[in-house]
């Protein structure tokens, strides 16, 4: 890997590996805690509708996404609030509705051919200095809004009705968060692809969360464990001449199908003691 660095391209995809794995770590331990993978699941897809808006009427890449994304998280986000029971069914319609959009308009995009691959497993190879400082923006920015409301999030994450109690603003915070959701899948996926995104948000945090006491370590290790899977997903791509998205998500997907029992073995083995005959 270090004489892979020699490369500007490689360097600059190491950056956008590490700056990933912070944002989504972060982000990625409040999804899996308040239990809204699908719904950012369905903010990754729904996303395509804004990026075939960007293409097909010429408008820079991440006003025409964000606006679209946010606009579909806000009505997932009031959707899981005012119906619950039917959330899951809308936000899939959304989902649906909002990749159709975009490969419609994709495909309507007068003189343009657009590579949905390079949406799906991203582009980290070709990530440019600009995005790199975008990117550090929207860590800085995430980092800095997390700080704030850590005891209000902390509070809506493991227990609603007690921080309503204490005087959390809920509503005011589950939007904030599902915007910073919003934001965090649309400056990913450009670099990273959806998959990716997806990847980067569920799989360091469900693992970091059965070793961890506490929310703040559950996202350290949330992006310790992103910054191993990307780095090593890179090493993997170079040494072997792979997809770097798709090799990034076979070192998570690896690591997470090889904890499941391990950790299976960890949970039986004190009980096992316990209830042996001395």
């Amino acid at each position: 890997m270090i004489e892979a660095l020699q490369y500007d391209f490689m360097r600059h995809a190491l950056a956008a590996g590490l700056l990933s794995s912070v944002i989504c770590g972060i982000m990625g331990a409040l999804v899996v805690i308040n239990r809204i993978v699908f719904l950012s699941g369905g903010i990754a897809h729904a996303a395509y509708g804004g990026i075939g808006l960007a293409f097909y009427f010429r408008w820079p890449y991440f006003f025409g996404t964000i606006g679209f994304s946010l606009g579909a998280a806000m009505l997932m986000a009031t959707v899981t609030l005012k119906a619950k029971h039917r959330a899951d069914t809308i936000i899939g319609v959304i989902w649906a509705l909002g990749m159709a959009l975009g490969v419609i308009l994709l495909d309507l995009t007068p003189g343009y051919n657009v590579d949905l691959m390079s949406f799906l497993f991203g582009s980290i190879l070709t990530v440019s200095a600009s995005d790199l400082w975008i990117m550090l923006t929207t860590a800085i920015v995430i980092s800095l809004i997390v700080a704030c409301f850590y005891k209000d999030l902390l509070a809506l994450s493991y227990d609603e009705e007690f921080a309503r109690i204490r005087g959390v603003p809920v509503k005011t915070v589950y939007f904030i968060m599902i915007c910073m959701l919003a934001v965090t899948i649309v400056m990913v996926i450009q670099v990273v692809g959806l998959i990716l995104v997806i990847a980067l948000l569920t799989i360091p945090p469900f693992i970091a969360e059965k070793h961890t006491k506490s929310l703040f370590q559950m996202m350290v290790g949330s992006i310790c464990l992103s910054a191993l899977f990307t780095t090593s997903g890179l090493w993997l791509s170079y040494a072997f001449d792979l997809t770097s998205g798709a090799s990034i998500i076979l070192v998570a997907g690896i690591v997470f199908l090889l904890f499941l029992p391990l950790e299976h073995l960890i949970r039986r083995s004190p009980t096992e003691k316990a209830g042996s005959p001395r």
